[in-house]
């Protein structure tokens, strides 16, 4: 059982094996057709894709983020529509160095279901060891349908992970319980540039650590023992539930929630509105440094 990274050589070992599902979440936040486009094209065989902006957020209702949770249940009832069922290992890739398949890898642990891994440096990787890629059929290319339920019942169970809402981080200012670390890249959190969301800034008190220093220049995943001594400076002497994770929408912070897996520093929380959750309304503070 995979649960945090899996290697392309791990993965080709099992390309034909029954109990795997491979799903594609390719996305660019830029181009929200990006993904789709890049699916239709070309794929790592067998896999399925799901959509980052549709399929794996829900309803937007302007206050709630730009990536929101859906409805868990019917996540589930996705999942289950995915051929996913309570023994399939689950694999999930991008060509984002993982920054939304660590998104899928955790909202799968939201519903319990903790076999699932991140393709470690994703397409690219797989590609560079010459593993093989091919095209949808005509048939498949044109109903671009999910395959029904798997082989086995897709059960929704307690949650392996664990959120927090505005309101605790709100009411963390005034009473600190935990601490938030923002994901985003460093001028986003200085406020500095903000080329998403309507404000600059960071959550008062936030620390900064992008999701980026988690992989190496070829975007994978740096080694467990790098990323503990990382995080346990991070975290300063707190324990990883003592840790509350945040980042533009949701997404990339889930990134450096994987990396803490890796390490075995699991934990920790999201936040899973985020920076454009709070700044959706004006009144609550914003700290630019």
């Amino acid at each position: 059982m995979f649960t945090t990274l899996i290697t392309p050589a791990d993965l080709a070992a099992h390309l034909d094996d029954p109990a795997f599902r491979i799903v594609d979440v390719r996305h660019e936040l830029a181009d929200k057709a990006a993904g789709r486009r890049a699916f239709l094209a070309s794929r790592i065989p067998g896999a399925l894709f799901l959509d980052a902006e549709t399929q794996l957020a829900g309803v937007h209702t302007g206050t709630n983020g730009r990536h929101p949770l859906p409805v868990r249940d019917d996540f589930a009832a996705l999942i289950a529509q995915a051929g996913i069922g309570d023994d399939t290992q689950v694999v999930v890739y991008d060509a984002s160095g993982g920054s939304f398949a660590a998104r899928l890898w955790w909202m799968l642990r939201w519903i319990g279901h903790d076999k699932v891994a991140v393709l470690d440096g994703g397409l690219p990787a797989w590609q560079a060891e010459g593993h093989p890629v091919d095209q949808l059929a005509l048939d498949e290319m044109t109903a671009f349908k999910l395959p029904g339920a798997g082989a086995s019942p897709l059960s929704i169970r307690p949650p392996l992970v664990d959120t927090v809402d505005v309101d605790a981080v709100l009411g963390n200012l005034t009473q600190p319980a935990f601490a938030v670390l923002d994901a985003r890249a460093a001028p986003r959190y200085r406020g500095e540039v903000e080329p998403m969301d309507p404000v600059a800034g960071h959550i008062p008190g936030a620390l900064n650590r992008p999701y980026t220093e988690n992989l190496t220049a070829e975007q994978r995943f740096k080694p467990a023992e790098q990323l503990r001594d990382a995080f346990t400076g991070v975290l300063a002497g707190r324990t990883p539930q003592h840790l509350v994770h945040q980042c533009g929408s949701g997404v990339t912070a889930c990134h450096n929630l994987l990396a803490m897996e890796v390490a075995g520093l699991g934990g920790s929380r999201l936040y899973p509105g985020s920076w454009s959750e709070w700044v959706a309304d004006p009144s609550r503070p914003v700290e630019r440094s």
